[in-house]
């Protein structure tokens, strides 16, 4: 079986229909909606009995809400699970693919497919393990002199496009997971409001299984920066920042080496 949840949050109803009416479309499965707005406003939004709306009392976060429906999609049985932003459109059935991929592949425990933003150009999601200097580095990337070469490395943005490779990190806006694996790897870290759970989910992952980056399938995802643009969310930004960091390591992250230099190896011919 395979599952999927979205974590809602006062979203537009007409871009929410959509993308659950894509998974039902494509899929057979059960589709987990774990809701965090103050009102249980969207329990309506669809009526198919695959669907299962889940209200919570408070705004648990990202990963809190999604570990709600994992813990439900281990329970029914489910292989794999699909996380799914509210925000992204499906034009093509991805899930099909991704799903027979890791099922030939064993070792692999996380994968995202290419996402588009809605021109049709790349988001370029796969990273490297940062250094703290990176995360601010990249804000400021407008005005660094040589800011295009440092994102080209940490981002990956030389790799021809077509390339399927193993990266420590991946986005958690669309994101299959091989439940097995987070039986034994462990859920979102639930210390992370927002941002940088998808990081720290990614790099536990990686440890033991592949984490992949697949483009030969792909979706658009209506990224928004929220944390470029509120105060509020760029506080949150920071706080996650500093958990992850304290978490892994500031300057002294032997891993974060290893893991890099294995990730750029696949690259030279």
């Amino acid at each position: 079986m395979i599952t999927a949840s979205i974590v809602l949050y006062q979203n537009d109803k007409l871009v929410l229909q959509q993308v659950i009416q894509s998974f039902l479309c494509f899929r057979q499965g059960i589709l987990f909606l774990i809701d965090n707005s103050p009102q249980d406003g969207l329990k309506d939004i669809s009526k198919e009995n695959t669907v299962t709306y889940i209200h919570n009392s408070s705004n648990l976060g990202f990963g809190a809400a999604h570990n709600i429906a994992i813990k439900k999609a281990i329970e029914s049985g489910s292989k794999y699970h699909f996380i799914i932003n509210p925000d992204i459109e499906i034009k093509e059935d991805v899930f099909t693919p991704m799903a027979e991929y890791m099922e030939k592949h064993t070792d692999v425990g996380m994968m995202m497919p290419k996402v588009l933003n809605q021109d049709g150009s790349i988001q370029n999601l796969p990273k490297l393990l940062p250094q703290p200097f990176w995360i601010f580095r990249r804000k400021l990337r407008k005005i660094d002199p040589f800011g295009a070469e440092f994102i080209n490395r940490y981002e990956l943005r030389s790799v021809p496009k077509d390339q399927i490779y193993n990266v420590p990190i991946l986005s958690g806006c669309f994101t299959l997971l091989r439940l097995d694996a987070i039986k034994e790897i462990g859920m979102y870290d639930e210390n992370f409001f927002m941002y940088f759970e998808d990081f720290d989910l990614s790099r536990r992952m990686h440890q033991k299984y592949k984490t992949i980056y697949f483009p030969e399938i792909s979706v658009v995802h209506g990224y928004e920066g929220g944390a470029n643009k509120s105060l509020k969310l760029f506080k949150i930004f920071i706080k996650s920042m500093i958990t992850y960091f304290n978490k892994w390591g500031w300057l002294f992250d032997g891993e974060r080496k290893k893991f890099n230099k294995e990730t750029l190896k696949q690259f030279v011919k």
